[in-house]
């Protein structure tokens, strides 16, 4: 999934980072999870893209670090939602879960949908605060 994810954002001219895995073989994906997510709230990069074989564990690993809001989507619906409405700035995806022409879909429709601000910049602000208060 990750190489038609990769030959997507290739195709839409959009550049990328791949920070692994590139073998087959099991990792420990909190390790990735912290890359990326350190790369995005390190300002490197705007937006992250994570899978894993249901991407829960990823989304949970990711949402650990300050500042992220990980999203884990499975349909385009959600994937819009998740930019639009929750200004999400990691995506996870679940390999085991859907297909790959699925996650260029996802890919896609998150990407390509603007934070709506208004009432959502105020619940997003909530979410900074909750995050602040609870000391992570």
């Amino acid at each position: 999934m990750k190489s038609e994810i990769i030959n997507y954002l290739k195709e839409q001219n959009i550049a990328y980072h791949d920070f692994g895995t590139y073998s087959t073989d099991s990792v420990d994906y909190p390790d990735f999870a912290a890359a990326v997510a350190g790369a995005v709230v390190g300002s490197d990069f705007k937006r992250g893209i994570l899978c894993c074989g249901t991407g829960i564990g990823v989304s949970i690993a990711a949402n650990k670090v300050p500042g992220i809001r990980a999203a884990l989507c499975h349909d385009t619906f959600s994937a819009r939602m998740a930019s639009e409405h929750n200004m999400a700035n990691i995506i996870t995806l679940g390999e085991r879960v859907i297909g790959p022409g699925l996650a260029r879909d996802i890919v896609g429709a998150w990407l390509g949908t603007d934070f709506a601000g208004g009432r959502h910049a105020r619940r997003l602000e909530k979410i900074t605060a909750l995050e602040n208060k609870c000391g992570k």
